[in-house]
Parts: C-alpha cells; sequence; structure tokens
C-alpha cells in the first residue's frame, strides 16, 4: 500500500512532466496539498516528504487542525465557499484565501486582517462552467471585482481561482482552463494590474491546467486517497 510520501513524490514527478511538455520552468507550479476531512497526523506525513502548504474548506476543522500542527511552519490556504460569520477567523489564521466571490467578503478580510500580520493573499474564484452548485463570480462581473478588491488594504489580489466541470474530455479540460488564463490576462491589460497566479487544476485534471498556465494545482486525493463518504 503506497505511503502519502509515495503519493507525494508521484504527483511531483506529473507535475514537473507537465512542465516540461509545456516548455515551462522548472517548479513554475506549486503543490496545495487539500487537507481537508483528513487527519492531522495525514499533515504531519506529508510535511515530512516535503509539503508545505495545505487547503482546507471546513474552518472549524482547519482551525483545529492549525492548534494541532502549531509546531511545523505550514502556510494554510482557505479553499472553500465563505459565510460572511466565518471571515475573521479566516483572516486570521490563514495565509492565502482561493475563493473570493464577491465584495462583501474581501472587505470584511480587509478589514478584519490583523495589522501585524502580513497581506492576505487573495484569489478570485470564477465560475468559468456556469454551473449552479459552484461558487464563483462570472466572466463578466470579474473586471469590477478585480478593480474593487485590489483597492483594499491588507490584501494582496494574486490572481484568480477555478473549478471547471469535471470532464475526462482534455480538449474540453484545456479550453475551461483557457478561459481562466484568458480572463487573467484581460483583466490585467485593461486594468494594468498584475496577476501572479493561477490555482487550477486538481488530482484528474492537473496536466491540463498547468498545460493552461496553472501556477498552484490543488490535489487531495491523489495524496492522501479518497475522502471519507458524506464529504465533497
Amino acid at each position: 500500500m503506497s505511503t502519502i510520501a509515495d503519493n507525494i513524490a508521484q504527483v511531483a514527478a506529473r507535475i514537473r512532466a507537465a512542465e516540461q511538455a509545456a516548455q515551462r520552468a522548472e517548479h513554475s507550479v506549486r503543490l496545495l496539498a487539500v487537507s481537508k476531512t483528513k487527519p492531522s497526523d495525514a499533515v504531519r506525513e506529508a510535511y515530512a516528504a516535503g509539503v508545505h502548504d495545505f487547503g482546507e474548506n471546513y474552518l472549524q476543522e482547519a482551525l483545529g487542525k492549525q492548534l494541532e500542527l502549531a509546531d511545523l511552519p505550514l502556510s494554510w490556504h482557505f479553499i472553500g465557499p465563505i459565510q460572511s460569520n466565518k471571515t475573521r477567523a479566516i483572516a486570521e489564521n490563514f495565509a492565502w484565501v482561493h475563493s473570493v466571490d464577491r465584495l462583501k467578503i474581501a472587505q470584511r478580510l480587509s478589514e478584519q486582517r490583523p495589522a501585524e500580520l502580513p497581506p492576505l493573499n487573495i484569489c478570485i474564484q470564477v465560475n468559468v462552467s456556469g454551473e449552479a452548485s459552484k461558487s464563483g463570480c462570472t466572466p463578466a462581473d470579474l473586471p469590477a471585482l478585480v478593480s474593487a478588491i485590489s483597492a483594499l488594504p491588507r490584501l494582496k489580489l494574486r490572481g484568480l481561482m477555478a473549478i471547471p466541470e469535471p470532464t475526462e474530455d482534455r480538449a474540453a479540460q484545456d479550453a475551461a482552463f483557457a478561459t481562466v488564463r484568458d480572463l487573467s490576462k484581460s483583466v490585467q491589460a485593461s486594468l494594468n494590474l498584475p496577476l501572479d497566479t493561477l490555482s487550477m487544476g486538481m488530482s484528474h485534471d492537473l496536466e491540463s491546467a498547468i498545460a493552461m498556465g496553472a501556477t498552484w494545482v490543488r490535489i487531495g486525493t491523489a495524496l492522501f486517497g479518497a475522502r471519507a463518504p458524506g464529504h465533497q
């Protein structure tokens, strides 16, 4: 049975191969280990194997793990939908938020980010596939949201995040990720704003995401195994 360290090595090899295939610089794509629903011991194993960035969807679960793992220099990323009553704890306890999809949430994160911490790294989630079940702003609303969020203090707008509709069709994967890349280029050009992050690609489609410009791939299943029944 493969260990988490074995899985990390396999995923790292996939990332490097995808970088080479896309003629991208080595280590231009970073691994975000999606540790939601996984115990602290699994995070420790992943850290021991060289992973430092961990993504969580569920706030209370994440805060508990942060306490249990406070002895490790981990970087925590919030990647799930955000309710207004959760923004303070997110602003106080995370280095990155990948899932901002409306101005109200960004404003609250800005107001509640402690002054002694570095600015909170922000990605705007875009619903590129138009799925009713998915969070994310529409592509049409993106320029105004980018403009407003980029002006907020205590935040550093880094780029875009997307979770396209799952498909095994590589051409469809490429098209969805290319849409995110092109949206990023468009808003950068129109607003004269540098963005350096595309958070896209998961265990089943990371090669396509990297080919289309991903800088973070969010990997859970391929590292930690399938999630427990009842968890999305």
